[in-house]
């Protein structure tokens, strides 16, 4: 997370170029939205289970982070492409991850989210319910994605889930009882789904990634260039660590 937060600073200022990165967590961690709670997150058992967690700077919900592919696109405030409304920008990056999906034969399609103004979604897992514009196969989501605009530019990072079982997560968040815990576990598996369920076997994390860098350049009419953080970056990466995503104070302010 600091190192998407460095990066749409220095794309802002001019010292480097609009990106998209690619990643992956180890060991698993599990973030939660700029605005969650942290009573959210039920941290005696995260420790037991050995995960970190951490908080975005993107809103949204729960997420853990495994067996997954992340992405952050950053640009900055003037980026044509990302032109118009936070929605109309979705949609346009919405048609890159399409294709990077499509290329993978996965029958993903993205479509307005009708509300129905339910308790489950405000719930603590971020895919137990779509957003608006989401991608989707066979109405469960596939991709999360969140979106943060400031003085820099535009941040859009999400998580594509391999492989695995999603219901891990309620391992990890706080419920007031076990019959709780059960259900959110069971709502999550009716709303959202992972690529190996999908297709009935694994893709690779390489495999997935090339399709993204393939899928943007082609519906975006980009050229790539792989580039390294710079030392200034790095030094960067390093403040934003300590004082905001390692640190009690920042992480549990809610």
């Amino acid at each position: 997370m600091a190192v998407d937060e460095t990066l749409l600073e220095s794309v802002g200022q001019k010292h480097s170029l609009p990106c998209l990165r690619l990643y992956a967590w180890e060991p698993p961690c599990l973030s939660i939205g700029y605005a969650q709670p942290c009573a959210d997150i039920d941290l005696p058992r995260l420790a037991e289970l050995g995960w970190d967690w951490t908080r975005r700077p993107t809103g949204g919900r729960a997420i853990l982070h495994t067996d997954e592919l992340t992405y952050s696109v950053i640009t900055p405030p003037g980026e044509p492409r990302l032109a118009g409304s936070v929605l109309e920008s979705y949609q346009t990056l919405a048609s890159a991850l399409l294709s990077a999906l499509h290329s993978l034969t996965i029958p993903a399609v993205t479509h307005p989210l009708k509300m129905s103004g339910n308790a489950q979604e405000n719930g603590p897992v971020c895919f137990e319910v779509p957003s608006n514009y989401e991608i989707v196969v066979s109405e469960k989501k596939l991709v999360g994605s969140a979106q943060a605009r400031r003085k820099d530019g535009v941040l859009q990072h999400g998580t594509l889930p391999l492989w695995g079982d999603l219901t891990r997560i309620v391992r990890g968040l706080r419920f007031s009882n076990e019959r709780k815990r059960g259900e959110a576990g069971a709502r999550l598996l009716m709303h959202a789904t992972t690529v190996e369920t999908v297709l009935g076997c694994k893709i690779e994390w390489q495999a997935a990634a090339q399709a993204f860098v393939e899928g943007f350049q082609t519906e975006l009419n980009l050229d790539f260039i792989r580039e390294q953080l710079s030392s200034e970056e790095l030094v960067r990466v390093d403040q934003l660590v300590g004082d905001k995503y390692s640190n009690p104070a920042w992480l549990r302010r809610i």
